[in-house]
């Protein structure tokens, strides 16, 4: 999702439909994923008959999840969904996610720069360096680990 990718002269709603499009659901089942769309992310339903290209970049990243999520799938793969969004926003998206997983059922594959926030949210974290698993293990231990906060947040004085 990289980019978020919404289509921008389509309506919130109608690029939301895109997704139950895909996986060929009828009518009524369209709708009640669309309204359980509108449940998590009540900012769309707000503005559903504003086109995607005018919204704010926090809202195409909602846009762009839920319409992943109209799929009805499993597991979500989320590329950076922080990147380039005001820290309420981000908290305020990652909190949606957070629910999705435990409410829902909903996994989420995250690769995030964002190490505080994708580890408070997460429940198992991996540390990529060159291209190679350089720590794993529970998102908790990960956050306590002073090794990774002075390797990737700096060192502490």
């Amino acid at each position: 999702l990289e980019g978020r990718q919404v289509c921008t002269q389509l309506t919130i709603e109608e690029d939301l439909r895109w997704g139950g499009v895909v996986t060929r659901q009828g009518r009524a089942a369209m709708q009640q994923n669309l309204e359980r769309i509108y449940t998590w992310f009540p900012r769309l339903k707000d503005k559903r008959t504003l086109r995607a290209g005018y919204t704010s970049g926090g809202e195409q990243q909602m846009l762009a999840i839920g319409r992943a999520l109209m799929t009805e799938p499993r597991l979500v793969l989320l590329d950076e969904p922080s990147m380039g969004l005001a820290p309420l926003i981000v908290a305020e998206i990652f909190d949606i996610v957070s629910r999705l997983n435990r409410d829902e059922g909903v996994s989420f594959l995250l690769a995030e720069q964002n190490l505080n926030i994708a580890l408070r949210h997460a429940s198992h974290g991996y540390v990529l360096e060159g291209g190679r698993i350089a720590l794993h293990g529970p998102a908790q231990a990960l956050l306590r680990d002073t090794s990774l906060q002075d390797a990737y947040l700096g060192k502490r004085q």
